[in-house]
């Protein structure tokens, strides 16, 4: 998940650059850079996502429950959100291949 915030950074960084000069990305090299770079993150983040959410049915179905208490509380609520983050992340990353298709 931290190469998706660095990630998302940098293209804050870029539109910024973009909106102050006034210029155009839809340059289709830059554009297929974006949808590679969207799609890397959004596998990414589900395979993080997918592999938290392994450890959390080890934990509390393989060996029967936590022992940690109000810990595997958060690890769970933790979980369910890194599948939830992941959403909008693919919903990016599907718009980005359109805009390469379009244009």
């Amino acid at each position: 998940m931290g190469l998706q915030v660095i990630w998302s950074f940098v293209l804050a960084l870029l539109d910024a650059y973009a909106l102050l000069r006034k210029k155009v990305l839809h340059n289709p090299v830059l554009v297929s850079l974006f949808v590679v770079g969207d799609w890397v993150t959004s596998m990414l983040s589900l395979a993080a996502a997918s592999s938290s959410a392994a450890i959390t049915v080890l934990y509390f179905h393989d060996l029967g429950h936590c022992h940690f208490g109000e810990e595997c509380q958060k690890y769970q609520i933790s979980v369910v959100l890194a599948f939830l983050s992941w959403i909008p992340i693919s919903i990016s990353s599907l718009i980005m291949l359109w805009l390469l298709a379009a244009g």
